[in-house]
């Protein structure tokens, strides 16, 4: 069950998501930038967060900023970053492998109407030691070897096939016909945690729990044909997720887990 003050800080980062915004690329990936700065520093003082109705979540719970993870300087191995110049949103990836506490960070940034110098929302899925197949080594060097170049206009993948492949991808605990539904790509890989397989279209689930996967929240760029889902991973057992996936030619290149 989640508490009054995380409902609340949910229904707050849903209303965000639905609204559409004319936000520019340059303003998104500039926010996201000064939030891989604050990861990087341990600080959050370069950061422009909303003096009213801030929300920050750690593992889909509402939490102080000034006591999460934010508060210790992470060594950045990898990051990348994209944009939702429609709900006004970024999402992105850090990887801190070494250290005594490796980490990897999955982070939806979200901004007030069209205001991308304000930042309302920091949710963040923070992967460590101990969470689902965790290795940050292992996972960079999958990440490394990928390419997540801007895609020329006529490979681009609409929003709409974006979110409907991010949504049935979700779906297939629950959906026996989902797995089927999504366009595979021959030479797909899947990274879960530091778990690869490839062709990502095998070995899938298809159907079996009751419980829907929920709570989710989206970041989709065209540009890069990326489709980011923020969620609660209700079929396992209501684990903090984030599934990331980038659609080529109409075809599932990559999926990216990251799960608490």
């Amino acid at each position: 069950m989640f508490s009054s003050i995380t409902l609340t800080a949910l229904a707050m980062v849903g209303s965000i998501t639905t609204a559409s915004a004319a936000c520019t690329r340059e303003g998104l990936l500039a926010a996201a930038e000064s939030y891989v700065a604050a990861v990087t520093a341990g600080k959050i003082d370069g950061l422009k967060l909303a003096t009213s109705n801030f929300t920050y979540m750690e593992n889909n719970k509402a939490a102080d900023i000034k006591k999460g993870v934010l508060t210790q300087p992470l060594k950045i191995d990898l990051t990348r970053s994209t944009a939702d110049t429609v709900a006004c949103a970024s999402y992105t990836l850090v990887i801190s492998s070494g250290g005594t506490k490796p980490y990897v960070l999955a982070t939806q940034i979200r901004h007030p109407g069209d205001d991308t110098t304000i930042i309302s929302t920091i949710d963040t899925i923070a992967a460590t030691t101990g969470s689902l197949f965790f290795n940050a080594k292992k996972t960079l060097g999958y990440i490394q070897a990928e390419s997540w170049a801007t895609l020329a206009e006529a490979d681009r993948p609409s929003r709409e096939l974006l979110k409907k492949v991010g949504d049935a991808y979700l779906d297939m605990w629950t959906d026996a016909n989902a797995a089927g539904s999504i366009p595979w790509g021959t030479d797909c890989e899947r990274v879960e945690g530091s778990q690869y397989t490839r062709p990502c279209g095998v070995s899938l689930p298809r159907g079996g729990s009751a419980k829907n996967n929920g709570m989710r929240r989206y970041v989709i760029d065209e540009t890069v044909g990326s489709v980011d889902v923020l969620c609660s991973f209700d079929s396992l057992g209501s684990l903090p997720d984030s599934h990331e996936i980038r659609v080529e030619a109409g075809k599932v290149k990559y999926v990216h887990t990251v799960t608490v």
